[in-house]
């Protein structure tokens, strides 16, 4: 019998049909080969944070209603899967559920499995997110929240019944943006709800690839808002790399890159700082903060593959400033110590 190494082989041994999502930075599906390059070392994990690979597997059999397991893997100094834990954890299903992870399980057994020491347990607003899209890609019904948030949405509820909004039905009407008219409900929401309701919206869309004309509107009330609550509206515009970039160099222009939103851009905005431009303005402003946040998110920012070699290189340009200079040579004693 073969040996099983790696999730996937395992997943796919058992006739499961799979999906991957991170739930580390932005909740987001993980492309099945891209997985399963990751799952066999071969590359690293593209969405890192704090030095883990956080992701759910939804696993299914025919007409069965899926299973959902979050888990949390450490990563290597390449930002691969630590090979040590990921077979730990393989071997621990294994003893648990043999070959087949969809079988009827004891009592011993789902305690064994619902404790293990690579489980996780998402923050509600990733947890929404992920239960709607979820729900969306298999073809399932909405929750239950779901009818009066459109009603609350569209206009057809009382304004101040807010309060009985709950967060998935928010999160329902996200993922289904392009359907029936939640769009323009959304739009009209952002300009015109109590600013609990916009935050949760907010929340909601950051995980979400939002349209330009959406993206657009983002960006409108972000000018428009209040110094204090600008960072809901950049975080929603994730997504979206150009107005995230032009969000971040107002903000550094209007010297709004304080301390919250420099940690909104490192966890969901990340995408932006791709750019050369954007991702000076971001650590000169970093640079300003002190010496262990500055060490903190660089460390947390260059883990990410995608922006590595851009940062690396930023500790070696000449153009830097005399306090970003200051700053990069105390992460240098940090680390040497």
């Amino acid at each position: 019998m073969t040996e099983i190494t790696t999730l996937s082989q395992f997943l796919t041994t058992a006739n499961t049909q799979f999906q991957i999502y991170d739930l580390g930075r932005r909740v987001q599906h993980i492309d099945m080969l891209a997985f399963q390059q990751i799952d066999s070392l071969l590359a690293p994990y593209p969405y890192p944070i704090q030095g883990h690979a956080q992701f759910a597997i939804v696993f299914w059999q025919q007409e069965q209603l899926p299973y959902i397991w979050f888990v949390k893997l450490p990563l290597d100094e390449q930002g691969l899967l630590s090979p040590a834990p990921r077979t730990q954890f393989i071997k621990m299903i294994l003893e648990a559920l043999g070959r087949n992870p969809t079988q009827a399980l004891t009592d011993a057994q789902q305690e064994q499995l619902a404790n293990h020491p690579f489980s996780f347990k998402p923050n509600q607003h990733k947890l929404a997110l992920f239960n709607a899209l979820v729900r969306l890609q298999l073809g399932q019904p909405a929750s239950s929240q779901y009818e009066f948030a459109t009603q609350y949405l569209s206009g057809q509820a009382a304004q101040d019944t807010w309060p009985q909004l709950g967060l998935q039905g928010l999160a329902d009407i996200c993922v289904r943006a392009h359907q029936f008219n939640h769009l323009d409900d959304i739009i009209n929401a952002l300009d015109n709800a109590p600013i609990e309701v916009q935050a949760a919206l907010c929340q909601c869309l950051e995980h979400i690839n939002i349209d330009k004309r959406l993206a657009e509107h983002l960006f409108n009330q972000l000018e428009q808002a209040q110094d204090h609550i600008k960072v809901m509206y950049l975080a929603a515009l994730a997504s979206d790399v150009q107005y995230s970039m032009t969000a971040i160099n107002q903000l550094n222009e209007q010297q709004h890159l304080d301390d919250n939103t420099l940690i909104t851009i490192a966890a969901r905005n990340w995408l932006a700082l791709k750019d050369d431009a954007t991702r000076k303005h971001y650590l000169e402003a970093l640079a300003k903060q002190p010496q262990h946040f500055f060490n903190q998110v660089f460390a947390d920012i260059v883990a990410i593959p995608s922006l590595r070699s851009g940062l690396l290189a930023d500790l070696r340009h000449p153009d830097r400033s005399v306090q970003l200079a200051t700053a990069i040579g105390g992460l240098f004693r940090a680390t040497s110590l």
